[in-house]
């Protein structure tokens, strides 16, 4: 018997509201229940050991997985940069973060062993990989965009 993966709940990033979106959905540009401005807008998703297997499989778009931590300061340094990629990249790659503290068994299977590090995904599989801090514009050149 085949499970429904559970909504993604995404915050707008416009008024702040809590959006339930179904992850076959994450390709169809979705916008707020509250506000109707769009809810990804080239914003990373975070992602974690729960979710990431139905998002990565429901997209058509290349992913970019950009694995970091809290304590890590070049992860800090990067975060701004990565945002600023997502908006750059809306609608032709997906941006996705995940915290491998928190998410340790995606963090074992693509075998991180340092942070930050961009895994870049076409339909699922690995193809191409990146560690250390990058600015937005070699991010952007990483996605292919």
């Amino acid at each position: 018997m085949t499970t429904t993966p559970s909504p993604l709940h995404l915050p707008c990033p416009h008024c702040g509201a809590t959006n339930r979106l179904p992850v076959a959905r994450i390709d169809e540009a979705p916008n707020c229940g509250r506000c109707s401005q769009p809810l990804l807008a080239g914003q990373p998703l975070e992602l974690d050991d729960d979710n990431f297997d139905a998002v990565v499989a429901a997209t058509r778009l290349p992913v970019v997985v950009d694995f970091w931590a809290a304590w890590c300061g070049p992860c800090q340094a990067m975060a701004p940069a990565f945002a600023q990629a997502g908006r750059q990249l809306a609608g032709r790659s997906l941006l996705v973060k995940v915290n491998s503290d928190d998410s340790p068994r995606l963090a074992a299977r693509f075998g991180i062993r340092s942070i930050p590090t961009l895994v870049k995904l076409q339909a699922g599989r690995e193809v191409q990989r990146q560690s250390g801090a990058l600015p937005a514009s070699a991010i952007v050149g990483f996605a292919g965009g």
